[in-house]
């Protein structure tokens, strides 16, 4: 049986995963730091920091007796396709558009 697989938008549908993935985006933090700047406990820190890994947002790597957390490319790729298709939808309808333009005052 496979692990079902996890939507990014449900993923960052989080407040406090986003918040995470800031505090992340300035320098890598152990699950303990990470934990020190939410109002819950441990193991739900750890459930977030779990989402997190398995949808390819963050890495982790074990140090010692550290667990530290890094924010990592994977998962914002998905993201970053899933918004260039309406880039391209509406680079395309822009372009049709500047051309009924051109051609009505090309006309005048």
């Amino acid at each position: 049986m496979t692990a079902p697989s996890l939507d990014v938008f449900q993923v960052i549908a989080d407040p406090s995963r986003r918040q995470m993935m800031q505090l992340l985006s300035k320098d890598s933090m152990t699950i303990n730091a990470l934990a020190e700047n939410f109002d819950m406990s441990r193991p739900a820190v750890s459930k977030h920091i779990k989402i997190l890994h398995h949808a390819g947002f963050i890495s982790i790597t074990d140090i010692g007796r550290e667990r530290y957390c890094t924010l990592k490319q994977d998962g914002f790729n998905e993201l970053q396709d899933f918004i260039h298709s309406f880039d391209t939808f509406w680079v395309s309808k822009l372009k049709k558009l500047e051309t009924i333009l051109n051609e009505k005052t090309k006309g005048k």
